[in-house]
């Protein structure tokens, strides 16, 4: 499964008429109920993750064998959603099965202690009459959940979450579009054997009363290797805040796993412009990792479409936090009317509590298209988790514009480019923010640059006028090496003046 074709599909499923026919039945929870409290979620992980992973049972065939069109021609009527023409400030939609999500879903809603599931209606979506007429059993269920509330104060409920597919979750500040993804977790990325990708089965929103805020959100997730009980506190706003804990129950060792993983497509900027025609000078839904690690570095790792797999680690201890981030933020940055790649979310991850020892770790992929997701970073833990542990996690993940902490005393990378000489070699140009730190006289900045192969240029600084920030520009040769590790910081009297600088250059021909 592609995820840009699903937010692709969930796009046009948004922009289709919600009054193509009479009103259908509102969603309501079932009459009957079972108690709910906070260990019910973690009771039902445990007792699973004792037991043999077993597959869910499929949808029917007929479900699962429709093509992309005809599952465009389904959609939810908002006008049945959970808690519509009431004042509680959620409203809570559901997707429809097939195509992608052949395995349905539980959705329960808890309210005073007692959780009711979602029986599956197809009458709460509205369809064209170009859906076929598809048989039911009794598997079916609803494939994810959205999250919509009043963000503008207009009387109009907008969307600002989703969670639909394996353990995939999205969120926007208000005013964003979907970009990249996060997950519950990631196991095996980039294994030689293969990934593995956690599902979560079953949902419990805990209905929210008229002056909240915020809502919680239960998850249960199942894998071969593992369940996990996840609950997630969401407050909507300008930046989207997300508070999550979770505790993951082995079924067996788990010594390549991935916490706070995001997923993200990166094609292309200035860093290898040669490689795409195309009329946009980027395209790319985060252009960096930033990494604040555990002894006060600031790390920016420009992100790259390589051409082959390559796996970053940035060894660390008590990380204070690391996300993908889209600091290009101008429309004409992209020049794109539809993907609007401005307008995109960047995320950022605060762990809560001791994280220990591990690497914050940097998956590319190589990708030719922009419909394909090639980026993944997360946090792993240095020990393996042993079969039949269980391992307690908390983070807090925010989504906006540019929602990691502010380091007013260090310049932030704004751009990179590279390029190829005539006489051979790349100029590699970083540019960097203006500051009230920053000397008038360029001349008292000292430049750190060290290559891991090749030779490069002492380097040359210069303030660009149209930022009035600084701009390094060096010459590397890579005299015979197939990639060199770079480290770049500018420095005043021995003190960090800007980020770090990181960027792993490889040979693409």
């Amino acid at each position: 499964m592609l995820r840009r074709d699903v937010l692709k599909m969930l796009a046009a499923l948004a922009a289709l008429p919600t009054a193509a026919r009479a009103q259908g039945a509102p969603l309501r929870p079932a009459d009957a109920g079972a108690p709910f409290n906070a260990q019910t979620v973690k009771n039902r992980a445990r007792a699973l993750s004792e037991q043999d992973y077993a597959l869910r049972p499929t949808i029917p065939p007929e479900w699962q064998n429709i093509s992309y069109d005809q599952y465009r021609k389904i959609w939810f009527d908002t006008r049945n959603g959970l808690w519509e023409n009431t004042n509680r400030p959620l409203r809570l939609d559901v997707f429809p099965p097939g195509l992608y999500y052949p395995r349905a879903i539980e959705v329960n809603i808890v309210d005073e202690g007692t959780a009711s599931p979602l029986l599956f209606d197809l009458d709460v979506f509205d369809r064209t009459d170009q859906f076929p007429d598809l048989p039911l059993n009794e598997h079916m269920g609803y494939s994810g959940i959205r999250l919509r509330a009043d963000l503008l104060s207009n009387n109009l409920y907008t969307e600002y979450s989703v969670f639909q597919g394996a353990s995939y979750f999205r969120g926007i500040g208000t005013g964003e579009i979907y970009g990249l993804s996060a997950r519950g977790l990631a196991l095996k990325t980039g294994d030689e054997l293969g990934e593995e990708f956690p599902d979560f089965t079953a949902f419990w929103i805990e209905t929210p009363e008229a002056q909240d805020m915020s809502v919680t959100v239960h998850a249960l997730m199942d894998s071969p290797s593992c369940t996990g009980a996840f609950r997630f506190d969401i407050t909507h706003g300008d930046v989207l805040d997300m508070e999550i804990e979770a505790t993951i129950f082995a079924r067996t060792e788990m010594d390549h796993v991935g916490i706070a993983p995001l997923t993200s497509m990166f094609l292309f900027d200035a860093t290898d412009r040669a490689r795409f025609s195309d009329f946009r000078p980027n395209v790319h839904d985060s252009d960096g990792l930033l990494i604040h690690n555990g002894w006060g570095e600031v790390i920016w790792r420009p992100l790259a479409n390589p051409t082959t797999l390559q796996i970053s680690a940035f060894g660390d201890e008590n990380p204070k936090g690391f996300g993908l981030m889209q600091r290009k933020r101008e429309f004409s940055d992209y020049n794109d009317l539809e993907a609007l790649y401005h307008q995109r979310p960047s995320v950022w991850i605060t762990p809560r509590g001791d994280w220990g020892a591990g690497v914050v770790t940097l998956v590319e992929i190589p990708a030719d298209l922009e419909i394909y997701d090639n980026i993944v970073a997360y946090w792993r833990p240095a020990a393996p988790i042993a079969a039949g542990a269980e391992h307690e996690m908390r983070y807090n993940l925010k989504w906006g514009a540019d929602p990691s902490p502010a380091t007013p005393q260090l310049l932030r990378v704004t751009g990179s480019a590279m390029g190829g000489r005539p006489e051979g070699g790349l100029v590699m140009v970083i540019d960097f923010e203006d500051g009230s730190a920053l000397p008038q006289d360029l001349e008292a900045v000292e430049i750190t640059l060290r290559s891991s192969a090749g030779t490069t240029t002492e380097g040359i600084l210069q303030r660009n006028p149209e930022t009035n920030g600084p701009r390094l520009a060096f010459t590397f040769q890579p005299e015979g090496a197939t990639f060199s590790e770079f480290r770049v910081q500018l420095r005043v009297n021995e003190a960090p003046l800007s980020e770090v600088w990181l960027y792993r250059w490889t040979q693409t021909t």
